[in-house]
This record gives structure tokens, C-alpha cells and sequence, in this order.
């Protein structure tokens, strides 16, 4: 199909009238959230992944914007700041989000076969769109 060609043409090219392909409505590109058809443990993963993605860029605006406060204020001459304690808390920040990443994948996958494969797409998916 390509971009020009309707769906009432196409429903004709199958032989189905128009009123039967527009009336049913069970494809999942047809829904404008495509991954509440994909069931209660995806929804779950979807959830917590997009949580975590968001939950990580706000962390790395505070971060970014409290270094910038602290710059501004060393440049003043108001106090010194020290690089190495900056690049310990940085370091020691990321790895508490590793360790809560790896625990709910962890528990993620823990659920049964079908809906742990279920929540761990659901997981990677809210990363991306997070």
C-alpha cells in the first residue's frame, strides 16, 4: 500500500466493503496507545521504564543546574569548590541508579515467563518513549 491509497480502497482491493473494515476496529495501529493492547504486565514495565527515564533526566537537571549555581558562586569568590567531591557524589549517584535499574529489571523478569517477557519489552519501551 502505498501513501497515496485510502483504506476504503484498499478494504475494496480485499473484497470487504468499506463499512466492514472502517467498523472494526481490532488492529493495534488503530488505537492511539498501541501498547494497552499488549497486556496488564507490558503496561507495568511501560511504567516503570517511562518513570525511570524521566525520574533520570530530572535528576541530571538538578544536578546540571545545582553545578552551575556552585560555579557561579565559586567565580564570586563566595566559597571554593572541591572538583574531587563533586566527581565522588556524581559517581556514587550513579551507581544507587545502576543498583535500582538492576533491581527492577531483576524483579521484572521474576514474574512468570509469558508476562516477564511481557514487562521487560514494557520496561525497555518506556525508556525509549520516557
Amino acid at each position: 500500500m502505498n501513501e497515496h491509497e485510502s483504506f476504503h480502497e484498499l478494504g475494496q482491493f480485499h473484497g470487504e466493503s468499506a463499512t466492514q473494515a472502517v467498523g472494526v476496529n481490532n488492529s493495534v495501529g488503530d488505537t492511539p496507545f498501541p501498547f494497552l493492547d499488549m497486556g496488564t504486565s507490558f503496561v507495568i514495565g511501560f511504567a516503570i521504564g517511562y518513570f525511570l527515564k524521566k525520574s533520570f533526566k530530572f535528576m541530571l537537571i538538578m544536578l546540571g543546574l545545582g553545578l552551575v549555581v556552585l560555579f557561579i558562586l565559586e567565580s564570586k569568590g563566595m566559597f571554593h569548590v572541591d572538583d574531587q567531591a563533586i566527581q565522588n557524589s556524581v559517581s556514587s549517584g550513579v551507581d544507587s541508579f545502576q543498583n535500582i535499574v538492576a533491581m527492577l529489571k531483576e524483579r521484572l523478569s521474576k514474574m512468570e515467563l509469558l508476562t516477564g517477557a511481557g514487562a521487560i519489552a514494557g520496561f525497555f519501551a518506556g525508556l525509549k518513549f520516557g
